[in-house]
């Protein structure tokens, strides 16, 4: 996010008393050299105003020093001490299977010793001076021997520094920023406490009348007190002013963007006006749910209109997105038009071209797959009946945006798990057609309030009702007590000729989490986990394999994670697809897949480190076919968010209700997996924790808009800017 004018005059940087402009490269900055901006550049600071949006994670309350007789074991603290020798190790202690001989610090206060250690630091005995008064901020150990603090943060009181609490000395709000390997937050501090004075040529985004309205703090006073907070009311006033700002700008982005692109587009009218809804019902064998009706009439009135359509179809796993999907491509192949369905994975993507075939057989629309595992020669014809327009419908992957794919006439862009792909992506799809309409479907619900905020430059359709006969899947949430008695339930169903999955949260060796790879979700590997989580030994996809294959040496158990590569991930599920895999062991790379009606039952071990609606993702992969299903959550932490979850989950199918409770239990956080959704990465806001924020910002961006839309305001001049060079997130 940026609000900075990177053009700042120099008669303004001149009044502030900054020596450089926000956009001056980070080089600018004293002690900042090539090497150092390659390290930077890596948390994405390559400028002095990414310095200033590099907002701290947490704060240190290191406002009250406490007396070292006083410090207590495990409880971190402050303190004032003078330094009265130094013990460096001997310089002959080094290399490999040397003894760790730490460098001791001896110091003391009136009330008692304190020695700080540091481990491979002999070059920080120049960083203190015998005699020297230290501010230290660490984490004391006390033993018989007294007390210690090991690698505790540092600075020396000067004369200046006596009576500051502003966090820019040793004492005060003190924050603590994201690292990378070769950074240490005391550097980082010294950089963003020399960009500041930048912060006084901030353009502010926000008009003044809106400023004054919301009685929000300025801006350069925000970026100020969100570094170094004069207390907590200054950091209070700053973080509102600076999360509201943030989804102030979202808002107008998309609601501005959307717009300019109705004002702007040409296309439109891609349904003829004898193509009626009832056509649609030739295609099913079966009666419609009310849901699905309503989300296929606005999708008609929407392809009948002069404006293109934009339109979110969302929908809980197994509602009948793919219904509804067809019967707009069966809209646009009766009009004349083309349609391109893009899927995220080539299994996915051909058991969609499967069921469009068996849906349009009875009808003159033709349809055809196209993906980077067909042959040349196959990938050849469907290319040149795209072009001549003796294809109606196609069903493909990425392939579907390669340069040599020319559409004859592409009225309709359907994008299924739209999350699963780039904004490039889906934006290249479009433009092989002329403002073709536009269909993205998740099957993550959303609560619907919020989704019509989060997706402002979309109209959106629920698919809040389930298809009659589909089961409900009955869900336990147990410890590893039980762990055998599940497993041997999982062997009497598949005795039964049935499938099994099992989840894992992490591939293999430690901090390999399962939201890596090719197709993982983001989210897993980037929650912390819940409190009293952390001493929970975390299960493997590759160890659970190797013992649960052990188990069941007369089963077909094959392992299944996001770094494999994507030929041999879609293998394995087509084989467990065909039957052949009685048990798969998988990471969530399996969340969104392939409908497989004989898998009954879902085991996922450490469910703790899931979220709430990632776990109901986990569970809609079971309960597809005419077999009661299970779904079983192994779990030994003892957090009361984590035991809410499970018994959430055991007592509740309805996915947007556990979106609800999702927003309700999770508060600070990746919101089920947002970054899943093709949102920006927020720096600051959090929409589950600030969504009464976000509503007041989503109202303000539409009254806004709707007394000025073009902002060709003089007022509104920064807020044009900003938005036409794509700031704000």
């Amino acid at each position: 996010m940026s609000m900075m004018a990177s053009n700042a005059k120099s008669s303004r940087m001149s009044e502030s008393g900054a020596p450089f402009s926000p956009g001056d490269p980070v080089t600018a900055l004293h002690g900042v050299g090539k090497a150092r901006a390659e390290i930077l550049a890596k948390i994405d600071i390559n400028a002095i105003e990414d310095l200033l949006w590099h907002f701290p994670r947490r704060y240190e309350d290191r406002r009250r020093p406490v007396p070292v007789g006083a410090l207590k074991d495990g409880e971190a603290a402050l303190a004032r001490v003078h330094v009265r020798k130094i013990s460096a190790p001997p310089s002959f202690v080094h290399g490999k299977g040397a003894p760790r001989i730490p460098m001791k610090v001896h110091c003391f206060d009136e009330s008692g010793e304190l020695v700080l250690l540091f481990f491979n630091a002999r070059w920080l005995s120049r960083a203190f001076s015998e005699g020297g008064e230290y501010w230290v901020y660490g984490t004391p150990r006390r033993d018989l021997a007294g007390a210690t603090m090991t690698h505790p943060d540092f600075e020396e009181i000067t004369n200046e520094d006596e009576g500051r609490e502003d966090g820019q000395s040793g004492k005060g709000i003190v924050p603590v920023y994201p690292l990378t390997a070769g950074i240490t937050q005391k550097y980082l501090r010294s950089l963003v406490r020399a960009a500041l004075p930048a912060a006084a040529l901030v353009d502010d985004a926000l008009p003044s009348g809106l400023t004054r309205e919301r009685r929000l703090a300025p801006a350069s006073y925000s970026l100020a007190n969100i570094h170094f907070p004069e207390d907590e009311h200054g950091l209070n006033a700053a973080r509102y002013r600076l999360v509201y700002e943030e989804l102030f700008l979202l808002q107008m982005r998309l609601l501005y963007a959307r717009g300019l692109a109705a004002s702007e587009e040409t296309g439109g009218r891609i349904c003829a006006e004898g193509v009626v809804e009832s056509d649609a019902a030739s295609l099913f064998p079966y009666e419609l749910t009310g849901a699905q009706s309503r989300a296929i009439s606005e999708i008609r009135a929407d392809m009948a209109s002069v404006s293109p359509m934009n339109r979110l179809l969302q929908g809980d796993v197994g509602s009948g997105k793919t219904a509804v999907a067809a019967a707009a491509a069966l809209f646009a192949a009766k009009s004349g038009y083309q349609t391109a369905v893009m899927a995220p994975t080539e299994i996915l993507a051909s058991q969609h071209a499967g069921e469009f075939a068996l849906m349009f057989k009875g009808t003159n629309a033709r349809t055809a797959l196209l993906t980077s595992g067909l042959s040349a020669a196959e990938k050849r014809e469907v290319r040149e009946a795209l072009k001549s327009g003796s294809i109606d419908i196609v069903i493909g992957t990425h392939a579907l945006i390669e340069p040599d794919v020319v559409f004859s006439r592409l009225g309709l862009v359907v994008t299924d798990e739209q999350h699963r792909f780039g904004v490039r992506q889906r934006l290249g799809l479009q433009k092989k057609g002329t403002a073709p309409d536009t269909l993205v479907m998740t099957a993550t619900p959303i609560p619907r309030t919020l989704a019509l905020m989060l997706y402002a430059d979309l109209d959106v359709s629920v698919l809040d009702e389930m298809p009659p006969g589909r089961k409900a899947v009955a869900t336990r949430f147990v410890n590893s007590a039980k762990r055998d008695a599940v497993y041997d339930f999982a062997e009497r169903e598949m005795e039964k000729g049935r499938q099994v999955y099992v989840v894992a949260p992490m591939i293999g060796d430690e901090g390999d989490m399962s939201g890596e790879g090719e197709g993982a979700t983001p989210g897993v590997g980037d929650e912390p986990p819940c409190d009293g989580d952390a001493g929970v030994p975390m299960a493997t996809a590759l160890g659970l394999g190797e013992e649960l294959a052990a188990r069941f040496p007369h089963r077909c158990v094959k392992a299944l994670h996001g770094r494999m590569k994507t030929v041999h991930k879609d293998g394995i599920m087509r084989e467990f697809a065909a039957g052949d895999i009685d048990m798969l062991v998988s990471t969530v790379v399996i969340e969104v897949g392939v409908n497989i009606p004989n898998a009954t039952m879902m085991i996922v071990e450490n469910s703790e480190r899931f979220g709430l609606a990632q776990l109901h993702q986990l569970r809609g992969r079971v309960g597809r076919g005419a077999d009661k299903s299970y779904c079983v959550l192994i779990s030994d932490s003892e957090s009361e968010l984590s035991i809410k979850r499970g018994e959430a989950l055991a007592s509740e199918q309805d996915g947007f209700r556990i979106a609800e409770l999702d927003l309700s239990l999770r508060g600070p956080g990746d919101l089920f997996g947002v970054r899943q959704h093709g949102l920006p990465e927020f720096k600051i806001a959090d929409p589950a924790k600030h969504i009464g924020i976000l509503a007041q910002a989503s109202e303000d961006a539409k009254a806004l808009l709707a007394c000025d839309p073009g902002l060709e305001l003089e007022e509104h001049a920064a807020l044009r800017r900003m938005i036409g060079e794509g700031k704000g997130s």
